[in-house]
């Protein structure tokens, strides 16, 4: 019984399993993390976790993926080896995946454009530094003196839940006097 189930998938083989993310990775707007990759090659019967673990491992092997940060990214060979094979792919396992990838790219693209981190201070105080960009241009740098990384962790969540909403406030602070003229 379970064998039969396995075959209701396209991907039956590791060649397969390789079309698959290749396919995937070549149409990610930003490096993804194992899992996000996972919950797309999901839409195939077929991907289970220990064969896609298989296939990434062995294209990280061979170049044809990179891995840096538990986030992975196509390379420029795994890219030409995608434009050859892209059309073995049956169409109806590329628009699964094409509709998986719209709502990962636009979460992706969001994370690229909020970043925070903290440094330690010589004197025991952290600095968090926010930044928000437009596309690769930055809007807003901010870097803030704080006492300790518990409110760095607290002002990274504000920040990260309506960046947009503190760009516009402090744009209006810093017009305030203007306006009032």
């Amino acid at each position: 019984q379970h064998s039969a189930m396995a075959n209701i998938g396209f991907i039956k083989s590791e060649l397969d399993m390789k079309l698959l993310v290749l396919y995937i990775m070549s149409h990610a707007a930003e490096p993804i993390t194992f899992f996000q990759l996972l919950e797309i090659a999901m839409c195939d019967a077929g991907v289970d976790y220990f064969s896609l673990t298989q296939a990434v491992t062995h294209m990280v092997e061979t170049g044809q993926l990179e891995c840096q940060d538990d986030r992975y990214s196509i390379t420029e060979k795994g890219r030409r080896n995608s434009e050859i094979c892209e059309s073995s792919l049956p169409y109806s396992v590329r628009m699964h995946c094409d509709d998986s990838m719209v709502q990962l790219n636009k979460l992706l693209r969001q994370e690229a454009q909020i970043q925070s981190s903290v440094s330690r201070n010589p004197d025991d105080t952290y600095t968090l530094h926010l930044c928000l960009n437009d596309v690769n241009t930055p809007l807003l740098k901010l870097d803030l003196l704080v006492p300790s990384t518990q409110q760095a962790e607290t002002m990274t969540r504000t920040f990260k839940a309506d960046p947009a909403g503190l760009y516009l406030h402090l744009t209006h602070l810093l017009m305030k006097q203007e306006d009032e003229q």
